[in-house]
C-alpha cells in the first residue's frame, strides 16, 4: 500500500512518477524533505548574508566549521569520481574537485585573514555536534553505499546552496567575503554542475529498487535537516547583540 508524508507526498517514487509526464527522482526527494527544504533555503543565515546584515562573528563561526567540513566533502567527491560510471562523469567531477581545492581554498584563506581568524583556529577547530554529524553522514554514505548513496548526500548539500544564493532579487552584500560566498554558489557554472549532479541521481535513483530508493530518500532528507542545523549552529555562542566573539 502506498503511503504519503504529512505534506501529501507519496512515500514511493513509482507512485509519485505515475501521474507526471517528466518526473525527476530529485524532485521527489526535494518534496520528501518537506518544510526542511524551505527552512534551509530561506534560513535567517542566508537572508542576513544576502542583505549584508550578517554579523562577522556569526559568519566567522560558520566559516570555520565549513572549512573543517571541506576535507570530508573533497573526500566524498573523490569517492564519487571513482564510482562514476563514465569517463565524462569522472571528468565533470574532477573539474569540480579542482574548484574545491583551489578557488574555494583561496577564498577561505582571504576571508579568514579579513575576519582575523587565526590559523590555529581554522586548521583544527573543535567541531560542533552538527559538523561532526554531517561529516559522519557523508563518510558513511561513501563507505557503506555506492554511487547513488553518495550522490543522495552531495546533491542536497550543493542544491541547497544554489537555491539560497540564487534567491533574493539580486541582492549582493558589500563585504567581499559575503559577496564572494554568494557569487561562488550563484554563477551559471555552479548551477549547471548542480543540475548535472541531479541528472546523475535522477538516473540512478529511478533505476534503483524500491528499498534502495527509500534509503536514498532518507539520506537526502537527513542532509537537508543537517543543512538547517549547520546554519542554526552559526548563531550558538554569539551574544544577543551578535557583536561578541564567536565561540569557535
Amino acid at each position: 500500500m502506498v503511503g504519503v508524508t504529512g505534506d501529501g507526498v507519496p512515500d514511493r517514487y513509482a507512485a509519485y512518477a505515475a501521474d507526471r509526464s517528466n518526473p525527476r527522482f530529485t524532485e521527489w526527494l526535494r518534496a520528501r524533505a518537506g518544510p526542511s527544504w524551505d527552512d534551509a533555503t530561506d534560513h535567517r543565515f542566508a537572508r542576513e548574508l544576502r542583505s549584508d546584515e550578517l554579523a562577522d562573528a556569526v559568519f566567522a563561526r560558520y566559516l570555520v566549521q565549513d572549512y573543517a567540513f571541506v576535507e570530508t566533502l573533497v573526500g566524498a567527491f573523490g569517492h564519487t569520481l571513482g564510482d562514476a560510471p563514465t569517463m565524462a562523469a569522472k571528468s565533470r567531477l574532477a573539474d569540480f574537485l579542482g574548484t574545491l581545492t583551489d578557488d574555494e581554498d583561496d577564498y577561505f584563506q582571504r576571508s579568514f585573514a579579513a575576519l582575523d581568524v587565526p590559523e590555529s583556529t581554522y586548521r583544527d577547530p573543535p567541531l560542533t555536534e552538527t559538523t561532526a554529524a554531517f561529516r559522519d553522514l557523508v563518510e558513511r554514505a561513501a563507505r557503506e553505499g555506492g554511487y547513488a548513496e553518495t550522490l543522495a548526500v552531495l546533491v542536497p548539500a550543493e542544491w541547497v546552496y544554489l537555491a539560497w544564493a540564487s534567491a533574493g532579487d539580486g541582492e549582493r552584500p558589500e563585504r567581499f567575503y559575503l559577496a564572494e560566498w554568494v557569487d561562488l554558489h550563484a554563477v551559471p557554472a555552479f548551477a549547471s554542475f548542480v543540475d548535472w549532479l541531479r541528472s546523475e541521481l535522477d538516473r540512478e535513483g529511478a533505476a534503483a529498487s524500491e528499498r534502495r530508493q527509500a534509503r536514498l530518500a532518507d539520506l537526502f532528507c537527513r542532509t537537508v535537516d543537517l543543512e538547517v542545523a549547520f546554519f542554526d549552529a552559526a548563531y550558538e555562542g554569539i551574544g544577543a547583540d551578535q557583536g561578541g566573539e564567536a565561540a569557535w
